[in-house]
């Protein structure tokens, strides 16, 4: 439905969106890094067109029909083209807000979404889920709802392993800096043993471990225009992190950290591997003659930019080969909540992902966001290959030397 901008019941800044759109200089160096360009090839699926978009919405010249908030809503929020503007264009800023103009898009699964931010909700479903058998027969399930549903998209990627227990941080290095891990809420199950492993990794580096409440740090509502929850979320955030007393903040999930920044300026958010690669020479690994792929998530790259420390610090295992997997593709099509709103055009990015992956024939494939690793291991069982996935942390910790 049409709507004019004037009457829109939502209170974002329009001039803010006006003022960040006007310092594109439409040169165009951003469409050969967009995924979605990359995919249509149409100009307002790019980030300049995009940029046009909002900047028409915000001047209040065109209504936000479904046509053209659709070209917003595709957006993954990959933020490669931040990287490539010479402007120093604020995308991800300009994005957000013209977002929270509009609000939730009308393909937004709410319900699914609102389910998926309940960690203990999710648990409790996990274990259900297991006495069920419901990995067994999930495809089976899938396959009877339209390609285009976000049930059937959530099902697909369900694991098909049991989460592992909740992550336990010990009293370890009392006295020493004190780091806070934010679990997150998917995270929070489906990718407990990387946290697990992040605690035994930065334990033995010397650090003092506090391990947050397991909750949604509002990144998929931030980015979805929902900004009351997204509000609501952060105040959840800046609460746990007064009373945690720590002096750093880390999250294994890349795709949280920009928000968790965002939720508490002045604090020092950090990927782990950040802290481990300054403290590398504590730690020690056993050789592991194995060829990985690395996959490296958009949020890993230009919002942590913690590629190179992740790379040195798996290049410190003896006889390991590591392959980054080459860019492009540029995304791998998962983009938070984008899998489940979009979830043909994620597979057509997840799939030319993988195809880069088997040119490099790989043993593993290690990625650290969990939204990208649970994309992915459904596009490799969908396949029917055989590549393990895992998060880097986990591998790391399983070659572990423990210091005596």
């Amino acid at each position: 439905m049409s709507m004019p901008l004037e009457k829109s019941p939502t209170r974002a800044p329009v001039g803010r969106i006006a003022e960040l759109a006007d310092q594109c200089v439409q040169c165009g160096l951003c469409l050969p890094v967009c995924p979605t360009y990359a995919l249509d090839r149409n100009e307002a699926e790019s980030p300049r067109g995009r940029i046009a978009i909002a900047a028409a919405l915000a001047r209040g010249q065109v209504d936000p029909t479904a046509g053209l908030r659709e070209h917003l809503d595709h957006c993954l929020g990959c933020l490669n083209c931040e990287k490539a503007c010479p402007a120093n264009v604020q995308y991800g800023e300009l994005l957000i807000e013209t977002r929270a103009l509009l609000g939730p898009g009308p393909q937004s699964p709410r319900q699914l979404l609102n389910l998926i931010k309940r960690p203990v909700l999710m648990r409790a479903l996990h274990h259900i889920g297991g006495w069920m058998a419901l990995p067994r027969w999930k495809g089976w399930l899938a396959r009877r709802l339209p390609a285009d549903s976000p049930w059937r998209a959530a099902l697909l990627v369900i694991p098909i392993e049991a989460p592992a227990a909740r992550a336990r941080a010990s009293d370890k290095n009392h006295g020493q800096p004190c780091v806070a891990l934010f679990p997150g809420c998917v995270a929070s199950i489906d990718d407990a043993e990387a946290q697990q492993a992040a605690i035994t990794l930065l334990q033995v580096a010397g650090f003092q471990i506090s391990l947050l409440p397991a909750f949604c740090c509002g990144a998929m509502d931030l980015h979805g225009g929902a900004t009351e929850s997204a509000e609501r979320a952060a105040q959840h955030v800046r609460r746990a992190w007064a009373e945690c007393g720590a002096t750093q903040l880390v999250s294994v999930t890349p795709g949280c950290l920009g928000t968790l920044r965002r939720a508490l300026p002045g604090v020092s958010v950090v990927d782990p591997v950040e802290l481990l690669a300054t403290h590398a020479d504590a730690l020690v690994f056993r050789p592991l003659a194995q060829r990985i792929t690395l996959h490296l998530p958009c949020t890993q790259i230009n919002v942590a930019r913690s590629d190179h420390a992740l790379l040195q610090l798996l290049r410190r295992v003896p006889d390991l080969d590591v392959l980054p997997l080459p860019r492009p593709p540029y995304c791998c099509g998962a983009a938070g909540s984008h899998l489940l709103e979009f979830p043909e055009r994620a597979a057509q990015l997840r799939d030319a992902t993988l195809r880069q992956v088997a040119t490099l024939d790989p043993q593993q494939l290690l990625s650290s966001n969990i939204g990208c690793r649970l994309h992915l291991a459904a596009g490799i069982d969908a396949q029917g290959l055989h590549w393990p996935t895992r998060h880097p942390l986990t591998l790391l910790a399983q070659q572990l030397i423990h210091a005596h």
